[in-house]
């Protein structure tokens, strides 16, 4: 029988993460909206974004080792069925009640911790569903749902946001929730229980959050993967407000302007991601093309605000279309890389170091927005990164090639879980690349 990235398994999770993506961004549209229209602040929708940061930090931190030790298709499709339940209760909510912007900020709070706690467990699982041969063609589809499901959902939420009201909208995304959650639970796969003869245990957690940094310590190419990807994200989400302060204020651009950047970096993924489900690079040549890649998108940020309007749309289509080629790369390759028993805890370690990147770089590139010109500052900041390449992804190339080129490796780590058991008694707004 032919092997085919389209499985049973992958194209129920497709299916259900197109659901999910249709609601979410359906939804989110929706909220964004009505929370402006009710407070009439740019702060209070401002600190929505601030308070769903903080998940990010925490759940990772206490889920992971947790969710190493158990099977995490139980955890996906209870986080997207309690998710939908969620949304249903705050729609049928908002047709009976008022509005209130304390309400909403619990609310916004207890809905980013189960995107977290969703997110992690789909990471984990989603390896699990594609063939060896077939991992960047799976990352592909999957880095292509939500960009796409974008450009289709925003206007649609527009349309329903002042159709049949935002109670409405979050019912709806409520029943594709729950029509996901189902969707996932008919996946058939076999996945291992560690803790079925013990007690998980606070020493237990603890041992196992110190043996994932011990791995992660000696792994230096994942450690190095993962500094700058959390500096160039952290970065880049500064770098947002520049861009809209930039178009807001210099003479001759305009906001209307700016949004088609959204459109120039959504062609090229388009292109990039087509090319790159058909087209295989060869795996001798995947570190040459990542740290090509990440250098030129940097050029690419210093050169932006100096050029001419429609370079600066071909500049962000060049990102777009390097960009995802790069990302589709990268995650294939790390999560093949990472052993199965320790996939939840190193990316809630991966995520919790673009959390706390994001929200210091940030904060950082907007303080030097208020001293330096948009143009000189966004050049500076992507000069920065650059430079974090080099100290980072150059530097540790003989350690991020075997990852990326996937040579073989001749490992001093030893995983033994049932050793450790015996002892005790007894884991995007993103810039691609």
């Amino acid at each position: 029988m032919k092997q085919t990235l389209w499985t049973r398994n992958f194209n129920l999770l497709t299916s259900a993460s197109i659901l999910g993506a249709a609601g979410g961004i359906a939804g989110n549209f929706a909220l964004s909206f009505l929370v402006y229209d009710k407070t009439k602040s740019t702060l209070a929708a401002a600190l929505i974004i601030a308070i769903a940061v903080i998940p990010n930090f925490l759940i990772p931190l206490f889920l992971a080792p947790l969710m190493d030790r158990l099977p995490r298709k139980p955890f996906l499709v209870m986080g997207h069925f309690v998710e939908g339940t969620l949304y249903a209760l705050a729609g049928i909510y908002l047709l009976n009640f008022r509005f209130t912007y304390f309400g909403y900020l619990l609310f916004s709070l207890l809905l980013s911790s189960l995107s977290t706690f969703d997110s992690l467990a789909f990471d984990c699982i989603f390896p699990k569903l594609i063939p060896d041969d077939f991992k960047e063609k799976g990352y592909t589809v999957s880095s292509m749902i939500f960009p796409v499901m974008q450009v289709i959902m925003a206007p649609v939420a527009a349309v329903l946001y002042k159709t049949i009201g935002v109670g409405n909208i979050l019912l709806l995304q409520g029943g594709l929730s729950v029509l996901a959650a189902i969707m996932e639970s008919n996946i058939r796969i076999t996945e291992e229980n560690h803790i079925s003869d013990m007690h998980f245990s606070f020493r237990v957690w603890r041992q196992d959050l110190q043996a994932a940094v011990q791995y992660l310590r000696k792994e230096k190419g994942l450690l190095n993967i993962y500094s700058y990807m959390a500096v160039t994200n952290g970065v880049a989400g500064g770098m947002s407000p520049i861009l809209i302060a930039f178009f807001s204020v210099t003479p001759g651009f305009s906001i209307a302007m700016y949004s088609f950047f959204t459109v120039a970096e959504f062609i090229g993924r388009s292109v990039g991601g087509i090319l790159h489900y058909h087209i295989k690079i060869p795996e001798k040549k995947r570190f040459s093309f990542a740290y090509f890649v990440y250098q030129t998108y940097e050029i690419m940020d210093m050169m932006l605000l100096w050029l001419p309007y429609p370079f600066m749309l071909v500049n962000r289509a060049i990102c777009g279309f390097l960009g995802i080629n790069s990302a589709i790369m990268r995650q294939a390759a790390v999560q093949q890389y990472i052993p199965e028993e320790y996939r939840a805890r190193l990316n809630a370690f991966e995520s919790i170091m673009y959390s706390v990147a994001y929200s210091l770089l940030a904060l950082a590139v907007g303080a030097l927005g208020e001293v330096l010109s948009y143009r000189v500052c966004l050049t500076v900041c992507a000069a920065f990164t650059s430079l974090a390449c080099v100290a980072t992804i150059w530097h540790g190339r003989s350690q991020v090639s075997k990852i990326y080129n996937r040579l073989p490796v001749e490992s001093d780590i030893i995983v033994d879980l049932s050793a450790k058991d015996e002892n005790i008694d007894t884991r995007n707004n993103e810039k691609l690349a």
